[in-house]
């Protein structure tokens, strides 16, 4: 199981900026710290953490923060409807666009995905497979 996902960023305030456009609404809850920002999800009483916890730091060495080539963090949303929501308020807390949200050839029948890039460059992805929605919607 992965316990947490980190990703750097040289400007916190605009990594900030993007991730707490759609993070909260997926539960993550934000602790700022002087190391960064950590995206962690509640822990019901008396159940184990639940993971991953995800953060954005500066990196460790002191040089600039690099985007990895191939590397993705993808969050799952509710239905089709969020992952669309969520793809357009990160556009506009200053991702880019790396894939509108819709469905992809060879990912299944259910799969509706929308990639962004955070302002630092991390490739990310908003999805959902919820097999009870119609397929192919808008």
């Amino acid at each position: 199981m992965i316990a947490y996902v980190t990703v750097g960023a040289d400007d916190i305030a605009r990594a900030k900026l993007f991730y707490s456009a759609f993070l909260p609404v997926l539960g993550y809850g934000l602790t700022e710290g002087p190391a960064g920002l950590s995206y962690t999800l509640p822990i019901p009483v008396g159940q184990p953490a639940a993971s991953p916890d995800f953060y954005v730091k500066p990196p460790f060495d002191g040089c600039p923060a690099t985007a990895g080539n191939g590397s993705m963090v993808a969050f799952e949303a509710r239905n089709q409807a969020q992952v669309r929501d969520l793809h357009a308020a990160a556009l506009a807390a200053g991702g880019s666009d790396e894939g509108q949200p819709g469905f992809r050839a060879g990912y299944g029948p259910d799969f509706y995905v929308g990639y962004l890039r955070d302002p630092q460059g991390n490739k990310i992805a908003i999805f959902s497979s919820d097999p009870a929605e119609p397929e192919r919607d808008g």
